[in-house]
């Protein structure tokens, strides 16, 4: 039995980048073995096990074989016959192919190392043809790795263009593609991931709103990722120049958390609205449709969308006075109101007038 190093951890020691996360390979070994030394086996579809003490994974050497459709269609042969190199060559990218022996050695049958010296995302052997998930791993990765000059290898880009004709994306699951999604935008260079799948031709069918307007909808992301903002301000800042409908299909289709999902429905909604000079009646609306009374962190959210697109426009616009109408409304007290006669129905009207009073203080001083 021996145990090998791989894929990120060496791809990331070898950049010299600070290693997160450590994966093992397991050769000549078989899960009763691995269940004897303490290991705790969780793979389903293949062995996959935890150490005792680390709680690393480590996964028995394995060939997979393509026998249907989606991310799931595989057979595994984990036997103790496979071969380090063979399970290496099942691998997404060469960079991601390469193993560090327990003596150090490194170990490189598709000449990863090259590649990263010469910054390039390469295929490792046909077989990448058989995930259509690999579309979005590579347009990840392009994003990820895009501050030290990586592309994609030629010969990559035109298999992955083959995979999109075929239509094999609709095969994934939205859980799957927004894994890929949600850690591509947290990086520092995300409008990469959308420029990489464009070039892919695989836009059409996940993203399919963002097609049209596609670089201002980057422009958009690019500098909410330089504000270093949240997960949620930063797909509201790239969906924003898209109708309500078509952000909420999109966020559906992936089935994104519904924080991200209110948060850009709503910037696609009001963004431009809070852009401009919004009137009493207006901006009210707007605080009582994004409850901003109960979800002030939301609605400072959705400000911070509206403050990137107007960055990006090079406009100006008038956060302070939005900020100080709200806080004059806020500052109603509605137990006032009680104490004062209102009873039933008559409070909320009464509430409303007063913050549609306050409000409209607020602009008239500001004005």
């Amino acid at each position: 039995m021996k145990i090998y190093l791989v894929g990120g951890a060496v791809r990331d020691e070898l950049l010299g980048r600070k290693v997160t996360e450590k994966d093992w390979v397991v050769t000549g070994a078989t899960p009763s073995m691995l269940l004897e030394q303490g290991y705790t086996q969780v793979g389903k579809d293949f062995p996959v096990f935890l150490h005792p003490h680390t709680r690393d994974e480590y996964a028995l050497a394995r060939l997979e074989r393509k026998t249907g459709s989606g991310y799931t269609g595989f057979d595994c042969d984990a036997s103790p016959s496979v071969t380090l190199e063979e399970d290496l060559q099942r691998r997404d990218l060469t960079i991601n192919a390469m193993a560090r022996a327990q003596d150090g050695t490194l170990v490189d049958p598709y000449h990863g190392q090259q590649d990263l010296t010469n910054r390039v995302l390469r295929h490792v052997s046909p077989a990448f043809s058989e995930d259509p998930l690999r579309i979005f791993r590579v347009a990840r990765f392009a994003s990820r790795y895009h501050y030290l000059g990586f592309r994609v290898a030629p010969e990559t880009q035109t298999l992955m263009q083959q995979m999109a004709r075929t239509g094999m994306l609709k095969e994934l699951t939205a859980e799957r593609v927004w894994m890929e999604t949600r850690r591509a935008v947290m990086q520092s260079d995300p409008d990469v991931y959308f420029t990489a799948l464009k070039e892919a031709g695989g836009l059409s069918g996940w993203f399919c709103e963002l097609i049209t307007g596609l670089p201002e909808h980057l422009a958009r992301l690019k500098q909410a990722a330089a504000s270093s903002v949240s997960l949620e301000v930063r797909m509201a800042s790239l969906l924003c120049g898209l109708s309500a409908d078509d952000t909420q299909a999109l966020c559906q289709r992936l089935k994104c958390p519904n924080s991200v999902t209110d948060l850009a429905v709503f910037a696609s909604r009001f963004a431009h609205s809070l852009s401009g000079r919004p009137g009493a009646d207006e901006l009210l609306e707007i605080f009582n449709r994004t409850d901003a009374w109960r979800k002030p962190k939301r609605f400072a959210q959705l400000l911070e969308v509206v403050d990137i697109k107007n960055q990006v426009e090079q406009t100006s616009w008038p956060q302070t006075q939005i900020l100080g109408a709200l806080e004059a409304a806020r500052n109603i007290d509605v137990q006032k109101i009680i104490a004062g006669g209102a009873r039933g129905p008559q409070i909320k009207t009464a509430l409303d007038e007063q913050r549609h009073a306050a409000v409209a203080q607020i602009l008239l001083k500001t004005g």
